[in-house]
């Protein structure tokens, strides 16, 4: 029966299944697929964790832009009627980029940062989990929007911490860097801070680049380009 062959899935048939999905450009499955995955067996490896942070970044992201335009729109109508229209849909997108938030937090909450074999992975799994926090507050307002502020401070200080272990150059550092001090400035509005990080974990990796293989200076040098333009902008 279905149920019987659905139950004999192995976690290695979720994890194809979610790289097919990737291929196919089915980001709401490969999601699933990678959800599975993690129920499966939390302990994911570099290229696993690179899949589930890919298959949530992106149903995320498609939710996000859709919400910011759809608040454009309704920042623009002056029919009331129009208007009202426009913001239950804005309500029905946010709702479910919400789900999708609470759904990567819990699973890195409840089984993915208690598995983490190694501070490579912690750091990985802290800074998105600040990464999501950092995306509900983008819409939240109030309270809600001051607690999610708050558990993002508190996801990317726990990822500082534990970056401590890696060196200056390490792109997860950087990537972390990156967006705490985006989280900073966009969320937080405190310019001087999200500067002063920046520019900080800048300073540190751009000496010591030469150091480091070609994979991973491609990689690195990519993430220190990005902290210069948001330098440059802000």
């Amino acid at each position: 029966s279905l149920r019987l062959a659905y139950a004999m899935t192995t976690r290695d048939d979720h994890l194809f299944a979610a790289k097919l999905a990737e291929t196919a450009e089915r980001y709401d499955e490969m999601q699933e697929a990678m959800r599975s995955v993690v129920l499966a067996d939390a302990k994911l490896n570099a290229e696993e964790r690179s899949l589930f942070s890919a298959a949530y970044k992106h149903v995320a992201a498609s939710r996000r832009s859709t919400a910011r335009m759809i608040s454009d729109l309704e920042n623009k109508e002056s029919d009331s009627t129009n208007k009202g229209k426009i913001k239950e849909y804005r309500d029905k997108v946010e709702t479910e980029l919400e789900q999708i938030c609470n759904d990567a937090i819990e699973l890195m909450d409840k089984h993915l940062i208690p598995a983490c074999p190694d501070a490579e992975a912690k750091v990985f799994f802290y800074k998105l989990k600040g990464d999501y926090w950092r995306y509900l507050a983008e819409f939240h307002k109030d309270e809600k929007r001051q607690a999610d502020c708050d558990k993002g401070m508190e996801s990317y200080t726990e990822a500082k911490a534990a970056c401590a272990e890696l060196d200056k150059t390490n792109a997860l550092r950087l990537g972390l860097a990156l967006n705490m001090s985006v989280f900073y400035y966009e969320i937080l509005q405190d310019q001087e801070k999200a500067i002063a990080l920046a520019q900080e974990a800048f300073d540190d990796a751009v000496d010591e680049m030469d150091n480091l293989s070609e994979s991973a200076y491609k990689e690195s040098s990519s993430i220190l380009q990005l902290l210069r333009d948001n330098l440059a902008q802000w």
